[in-house]
């Protein structure tokens, strides 16, 4: 059996802190896992800078509840929860992801948490495990799945390595040259054809 383990932001979704980056006028805060492949450096920074602006978990809430979809996300989704299994493997957070999760039709997603102080303000984060995205594979595999893990960021590498079979989607050209043995899909029909052959394959 198939499963197909997907990242969030910028494969389904608009990336969270880019949208509230342009919200803010804090430029700052742009810096993604695209970018950035240490994910605690990252977290630090971008904390600093909401203490800085005192800004709380709310503040970045109201914008979220503003995000949609992708073009064509939820439909890509739906196809593909048609014929298999699929899982979203995400470095976000719940705080962040049940508005996003209802508009794609409240797909399984494995994601980490925020701590938060009486104020509102971002202290920390708990993550699941480190390498979570990869640490799932490994369970996936563990129980007899066939995994195809997709996603665009530094953070999604070891998954895609990891999986029986994988791809970027949509990832910048500084991870397009680093990687360049990994295939890339740029549009939904393109990404859904390479799962579908994928789980055909494993029916064969």
């Amino acid at each position: 059996m198939e499963i197909i383990c997907l990242d969030l932001e910028g494969v389904l979704v608009p990336e969270i802190w880019i949208a509230f980056s342009e919200k803010t006028g804090i430029p700052e805060l742009r810096i993604t896992t695209r970018e950035e492949p240490d994910y605690d450096k990252l977290m630090k920074y971008r904390m600093n800078i909401l203490r800085e602006h005192n800004l709380t978990l709310k503040d970045i809430q109201d914008v979220i509840a503003t995000i949609r979809p992708l073009e064509g996300a939820r439909e890509f989704l739906d196809k593909v929860r048609e014929i298999t299994q699929v899982v979203i493997l995400s470095d976000t957070f719940t705080e962040f992801a049940k508005p996003l999760i209802r508009q794609l039709g409240w797909p399984t997603i494995l994601c980490n948490s925020l701590i938060v102080d009486e104020k509102g303000m971002l202290t920390g984060m708990r993550l699941r495990q480190q390498d979570g995205k990869r640490k799932a594979i490994d369970g996936f595999r563990s129980m007899n799945f066939r995994t195809f893990a997709a996603g665009d960021s530094y953070n999604d590498l070891t998954m895609i390595r990891k999986a029986d079979k994988g791809c970027l989607f949509r990832a910048p050209a500084n991870i397009l040259k680093e990687e360049p043995d990994l295939k890339l899909c740029t549009t939904y029909d393109e990404f859904f054809s390479e799962i579908k052959a994928f789980v055909e394959d494993g029916q064969a």
